[in-house]
Formats: C-alpha cells, structure tokens, sequence
C-alpha cells in the first residue's frame, strides 16, 4: 500500500504516463498531410511510422514488464519515462521522417512497453478492495479517453500552432510525473541480469512484430498476399514461445512470462474480453474521425468535438461502473458493459450517409461510451486479481500485450470491413441509381474502389469523370457499408457478452 499522504497520487501518475502514450497516435493522425509536407516525406512513410509505434509497444511489452523483476517496478517506470521524454524531444526537433521514426516509433514505443506494465502493477499494490477497483476504473476510462481527445489536441496544436507541440507538450506531463514520483511505491527486485530469458524474449518479440504487422497490412488489399504469411509465421514462433516458456519452467529457470497463468480462468478470460473489448474501441476511434474527415469534410477540430460526448462518457462510467461493483459483481457489470456497447454500435449503424451531421451520432456514441466505461471500470481489476503478488509482473506484461494486440486487431480490422461493405454497397448502389453513359460499371466500381482508398489517407476523394454518378452511388454504399461495419462490430461485442458468461463471480474471483 502506498504510504503517501494523498492516497491517490500513484493513480493520478499511472494516468498522466498513459494519457501521453495513447495520446500520440490518435492526435497524430489528423497530422499526417502536415508530416508529409513539412518533413518532405510520403504518405506512405508516415503511415509506416504511425503503425510502428503501436508495433513496437505490443512486441516489447512483455520484455518491458519482466525488467520490473530486475530494477523494481518504480525504477523501470522512470527508467522507460526516460526513454519515452528521449523519443519525445526527438520527434519534437524532427527534420526528416528519419528522425520522427527514431524519436516517436522507436524510443517511445520501447519507453512505452516499459511504462504501461509498470503502471499496472504500481496501482495494482497501491490499493486494496474498492479503492483497487475505482483506481483501475480511472486507469483504464482516462486511457480511453486520451484516444477520444487526441483528435481535438491534434488538431488544435495543428491548424492553429504546430504539430510538434503535441509532442512538446507531452513533456510538460513528464516533469510534473518527476516532480511527484515519490508517490510511487519501489518493489524489491527478484532477478538480476543473468536471469532473463534472452531467447523468450527474442522469440516473442519477433512473432508479435510479425503478427501485427500482417493484422495492420490487413488494411491494404494489394498487401493481402502476404498478410497470411507473416500471421503463419509469427504465430509459429509464438507458439515455439510458449514452450520454450513451459520448458524453462520445467526446468525450474525463470521464464519470460509466466504463461501457466493463462491456465487461470479469471486470468485468461479476462484477457480475451480485454482482447474483445479493445477491438470494437479502436474500430470506433478510427472509423469516425475517418468519416467525418473525407465524408463531411469537417476539420480536425471539430472531430474531436464529435468524439467528445463519447469521451466524457466513457470516463464517467468508468468511475460510476467502479462504485457498482460495491453492489454488483463484476462479472455482471461486464456483462452489462458489453450489451450496452453492442446497442451502441447497433444504433450507430443506421445513421450514416452523406448528409450525417454530428448531432446524429451523439445518441449512438453516448450509448456505446456508457458500455465501455463499464467494460473499463472493470475488466483490468477482474483480470489482475488473479495474479498472485509474485505473479503482478508477469500478469501485467501479458495482459498489456493482449490488450495493445487487440487494438491493433481493431484497427486492422474496422478498414477491411470498411472496405468490403463498401464494395458490396457499389454493387447495389450502381443497380439502383440507373448508370448509364460511356463508363461500364466496372469502370465506375473500380474508380469509385479507388476513392474509398484514398478516402482513408485523406486524398481529395471523388475523380471528375465519376462525379456525374457519384452522389447517390457514394450515399448508398456508405450507409450500407457503415451499417455492416458496426453490425459486425455489435457481434463481436456480443460474444464478449457470451464468454463472460463463464466468469467466475467476484468473490470467488477474489
């Protein structure tokens, strides 16, 4: 237990360092016309570099967290604090795309894998019983929350002043996390140097770098040859992972990871609803700035506003959902969670189409923020509580790299579903709008294909030669499209309803 005076302070400290990490992706996304420009780079490179950023953190993750055994889990959350502010007056001074891939992709992905497990575990024995669970509740809402109001920061800091003080400014979080680090709690290292497992962490490194990178190549049809390839392989070496880790075990060597707490109920059906929350969520953060962007054509201030009431809401049922689980158990809070959200995404389905305004959205967001808030307040207490104190580490490696896997999943996957829908709505569209002139429809299909591409990289959308078809065509394969999209998304979050169903009840949990 913490033995600071304001007892919330390890909280407030876990939620400045991991508002700054989710903060970068999303606020630097309304940013990438600007990178190109400014940094006379391509698109291309600088969709590269975003992407890496979320590869590096997943793949190191578990690496990152098994430190905490070697230095303490206070001194590797300043330590990986260090590298993360390195990265960050790098990409802030950046010259060349050379540069931001060092400072942000590289440095802070590395200080970023450290950072969050040790944010797990710093929370996790700061606080006991109702205090632990409201502390996660707001670990995990202001997590959602940094994603939800990236957009706004970014497009604040980009229009009007600058994109580097969306790095610069991360350092102001940095030194206010240095001036109040005594709040945070040192445990007593376990290992030293010669104990880690080199090869468990080569191994895992490399298959969760080879599997997302085909998850997120899932977002270029052209790449679609390869994606089965790196998959294969990288779930190969995982699995080669997995028993060079129960090998060590075996054989009484420490592991990487302790994987037999996967065997634990709690533990690996928390992080498979951890895993299928995340997705639906990232799907969500990406889609509508997405929309909103090249279909509406509003700027990038006012698509933050637009994700600000599901912002708001995400963190006040983040906190509502943690005062719950004094009355309800956490697995029905969850399971509540993930109805709530699947109706959200239901509803939001059935409103988009050329002429969707913002004000349309908010019934839906809001709904959708209620269940995820829940979901949050909940699912990271539920999951650690079966990790024995010996166990926090690699409980909280494992569980960081489910849930950064998982958003990546999300991503990968809103675009392939964003794009298939599309295509299917073509279809339809072109038989219900009476085309008829010089161009064939499949010449109308694949112009129009080329747009919903281009249309995601923030190219101006519609080509001339297709205006005079365009408007209905593009009206009814985006409202099919989009309904399709978050049907799918309202499944998936109906199967996390299904498998919490076989979560133990919170207080045999505990």
């Amino acid at each position: 237990m913490s033995s600071s005076p304001y007892k919330w302070g390890v909280v407030l400290i876990a939620c400045m360092a991991i508002f700054i990490i989710v903060l970068d992706s999303s606020a630097m996304n309304v940013a990438i016309s600007t990178l190109v420009v400014e940094l006379n780079t391509s698109l291309s490179v600088i969709q590269a570099i975003i992407a890496l950023y979320a590869l590096i953190i997943a793949s190191f993750m578990l690496l990152g967290s098994k430190i905490q055994d070697i230095l303490g889990r206070k001194k590797t959350f300043m330590v990986g604090l260090m590298v993360y502010a390195s990265g960050t007056i790098i990409a802030t001074l950046s010259i060349n795309a050379g540069m931001l891939l060092l400072g942000w992709a590289v440095l802070e992905g590395i200080g970023a894998a450290m950072i969050l497990p040790a944010t797990t575990t710093l929370v996790g024995a700061s606080y006991e019983g109702k205090d632990k669970v409201t502390a996660f509740g707001i670990w995990g809402g202001i997590a959602a929350v940094g994603a939800a109001v990236g957009p706004i920061v970014g497009g604040v800091f980009t229009t009007y002043l600058s994109w580097r003080l969306v790095f610069g400014s991360e350092l102001i979080f940095v030194v206010i996390i240095l001036l109040f680090r005594h709040y945070l709690t040192e445990s007593k290292p376990t290992l030293k140097w010669k104990d880690l497992d080199i090869v468990g962490a080569l191994l895992s490194i490399v298959s969760l770098i080879l599997i997302v990178l085909g998850i997120l190549l899932l977002t270029k049809p052209q790449n679609w040859e390869y994606v089965s390839v790196l998959v294969v392989s990288g779930s190969i070496l995982f699995v080669i992972f997995l028993l060079w880790e129960r090998r060590r075990i075996n054989r009484g060597l420490e592991p990487l990871s302790d994987i037999t707490l996967l065997k634990n109920r709690v533990f690996g059906l928390g992080n498979l609803n951890s895993v299928i929350q995340q997705i639906p969520l990232a799907g969500f953060l990406f889609i509508i700035p997405v929309f909103l962007q090249q279909v509406t054509k509003l700027n990038a201030f006012d698509t933050g506003l637009a994700l600000l009431p599901a912002s708001v809401t995400i963190l006040i049922f983040s906190l509502i959902g943690a005062k719950l689980s004094s009355a309800l158990e956490s697995k029905y809070i969850v399971m509540i969670g993930f109805v709530v959200a699947a109706a959200g995404t239901y509803i939001l389905g059935g409103v988009f189409n050329l002429n969707t305004q913002i004000i349309d959205l908010v019934p839906g967001t809001v709904v959708f923020g209620v269940g995820i808030g829940l979901l949050l307040s909940q699912l990271t207490n539920l999951t650690m509580s079966a990790a024995g104190d010996d166990q926090e580490t690699d409980a909280s490696g494992l569980l960081n790299c489910f849930k950064n896997l998982g958003y990546s999943l999300g991503t990968a996957l809103i675009g392939v579903l964003l794009l298939l829908g599309i295509f299917g709505g073509l279809t339809s569209g072109i038989e219900t709008s009476g085309v008829a002139g010089n161009m064939s429809t499949q010449q109308i299909q694949d112009g129009l294909m080329s747009y919903v591409e281009k249309m995601q990289t923030g190219t101006p959308p519609i080509p001339p030669e297709l205006v005079p078809y365009s408007t209905q065509i593009i009206n009814s394969s985006i409202s099919s499209a989009m309904k399709q999209t978050f049907t799918v998304l309202s499944l998936i979050l109906l199967l996390g309803f299904i498998t919490s169903i076989f979560l133990p009840s919170t207080k045999k949990a505990d």
